[in-house]
């Protein structure tokens, strides 16, 4: 179990993590801070060596007191000289369920509600925040192209200061493609995408999308100032980053304007597409409700969501955190998340992709080769057919029969040289079951429904162009393989610079310069060209790239076909 622990805290606690310092490549001397006047007032930030940083830069007012729980209220007022020079607040997080027994759920929530932990964060409600990175010496007009970054964690935890751009924005510089990076910071969990009947009368759902809105639209008014092009926006993100951005393609039937103008053009998408959902009133969204308010003592007022909104933060969020977390034996079978609500987000996203209700953008999508072996890694009962089919019935889908269950689970070998990860044979099989389990987690969550996303939204627009592709440079590592999240560590962070970060980090700069992965123009250079050409994923042909540490191959986007064909056709009953 220590193990398990050590690899779990490593993958998820250890990547939350800011990222190390970009080191400096020489002496700086000392120069004065960089300063930008914009429309939200006069941004102070600080200098490194080869970029400009400025962090939590406020759009909107706090969302406290009568404000918890609403939609976020733009902040129209001039800031003043506001000193961006330190790190964004976190928004309250989620990390583990604080009523729970298991036993990684209570280290994690002890740890996490440590004092040192909240003030290293900053924690703090008033957390709406966008920070920038541009190269050194930007000025406005330059008309650098824009990377909006939306980070992920399960819509439970993640903050934006999490996410150092800096070192990005070097190596793009250094690639001839320098760019500007923005982060946003949005609500999570129970402070961003409470579900239940009360919220969706009171117009209270999806709070975190409409935050990652706002500041999309603080880009279109701002970040000409900071030298970056608002009319050149490229939307990116990671797990539930990644959803998000697809969401945000999606919502109010893909109207993506402000002001006349799309607020992006192009999107990319690491290991996250659609996540088919039941309304924000069903019946296990309502369960959520009722335990928060139960748990914070509102369960005999005549209005509950003003009772929640009134409650003190701690009680509140000790509230919100009493539910199962994504860190528990429910994994990935979320308390919060995004929700249709017939305004906001009007219906399930397979349903708005399939309508054509989306922004048709050209895209990047894809999948770490082993993303369910993270979360198989809670559910060590789950040792048979029989089990996993009950366990996908009592946690994950409600609205599907027995039958139904039992059909999905039919399309995953028992045998652990057919799960994830995968490639590693017998190895691996830390319980009977898990391969086949982590397999499945990740195919239904990830890695198959970006398939059923791409063959649905080829047909629908068919000259919108996307590429797609698999990541493999972990093979070997025991027990997670190329897991989940591990692409923040590749390729965000490049701890491992090898080719793999190399060429994805180019492909990436090629794509938010010309929204086309192989196309190097542009720039001061064309460093950012690969040997590689990166095949655009069709209906017909199904290519996509496949990353390993040192080389890249190409692949047919066919593999576990019984599986995606099985869930494509009966997605109604797949719903989370």
């Amino acid at each position: 179990m220590k193990g398990i622990v050590a690899l779990v805290m490593a993958a998820l606690v250890g990547q939350a993590a800011a990222a190390p310092p970009e080191p400096p490549t020489h002496v700086v001397e000392k120069r004065a801070a960089p300063t930008v006047s914009s429309v939200a007032g006069t941004i102070v930030g600080a200098s490194r060596s080869a970029t400009e940083a400025f962090n939590g830069i406020p759009f909107a007012q706090p969302p406290v007191g009568p404000l918890r729980l609403k939609p976020p209220v733009r902040l129209n007022s001039s800031l003043g000289s506001f000193d961006a020079s330190g790190i964004a607040a976190a928004c309250p997080q989620f990390v583990a369920d604080s009523s729970s027994n298991e036993f990684l759920p209570r280290v994690l929530d002890t740890v996490t509600s440590l004092p040192f932990f909240q003030r290293a964060l900053k924690i703090s409600e008033d957390c709406l925040s966008i920070s920038v990175v541009r190269p050194i010496g930007t000025k406005a007009g330059d008309n650098l192209p824009v990377l909006f970054w939306i980070f992920g964690g399960g819509f439970e935890l993640g903050w934006s200061s999490m996410y150092d751009g800096g070192p990005l924005v070097a190596n793009a510089i250094n690639m001839g493609k320098p760019y500007v990076f923005v982060a946003v910071n949005y609500r999570v969990a129970g402070f961003g995408f409470m579900p239940g009947k009360e919220i969706l009368a009171d117009g209270a759902a999806n709070l975190g999308l409409l935050d990652q809105r706002m500041g999309l639209e603080w880009v279109a008014d701002n970040i000409g100032a900071f030298g970056g092009d608002p009319d050149k926006v490229t939307i990116w993100g990671e797990s539930a980053g990644a959803i998000s951005v697809l969401d945000q393609m999606a919502l109010y039937n893909g109207d993506n304007t402000y002001k006349g103008k799309p607020l992006f053009r192009g999107a990319m998408m690491n290991s996250g597409s659609i996540a088919p959902a039941d309304p924000v009133d069903c019946l296990k969204g309502q369960i959520v409700y009722d335990q928060v308010v139960a748990q914070a003592g509102c369960a005999g007022a005549a209005d509950t969501l003003a009772c929640l909104r009134a409650a003190p933060y701690d009680k509140f969020l000790a509230a919100a955190n009493s539910v199962p977390a994504i860190l528990s034996y429910n994994s990935v079978a979320l308390s919060y998340l995004p929700r249709p609500d017939g305004k906001v987000l009007t219906k399930s996203p397979d349903v708005l992709i399939s309508e054509g209700k989306y922004a048709a953008v050209p895209m990047i999508i894809g999948n770490q080769e082993d993303e369910g072996t993270l979360f198989a890694l809670f559910a060590s009962n789950i040792t048979t057919s029989a089990k996993l089919v009950s366990y996908l019935g009592d946690i994950f889908f409600h609205g599907a029969t027995k039958a139904q269950l039992e059909g999905l689970v039919q399309t995953y070998s028992p045998w652990a040289w057919d799960g994830s990860p995968f490639g590693s044979g017998l190895l691996n099989e830390v319980y009977p079951g898990f391969k086949r389990l982590a397999a499945l987690l990740g195919d239904i969550v990830f890695t198959l429904t970006r398939r059923i996303f791409l063959e649905t939204a080829t047909a629908v627009n068919p000259d919108v162009p996307a590429w797609s592709y698999l990541a493999s440079y972990n093979r070997g590592t025991p027990i997670l393989g190329t897991f989940h999240g591990s692409d923040i560590l590749q390729v965000f962070y490049g701890l491992l610079p090898n080719y793999a970060a190399r060429s994805i980090q180019g492909y990436y700069a090629n794509f938010v310069y010309n929204l086309d992965p192989n196309n190097a123009s542009g720039g001061t250079s064309a460093k950012s060209k690969i040997a590689e050409t990166w095949p655009s994923w069709t209906a017909k042909e199904r290519r996509m790239v496949r990353f390993f540490a040192n080389w890249n191959e190409y692949l047919v986007d066919d593999f576990r076909s019984e599986a995606a064909e099985y869930i494509a056709a009966h997605v109604d009953a797949f719903l989370i």
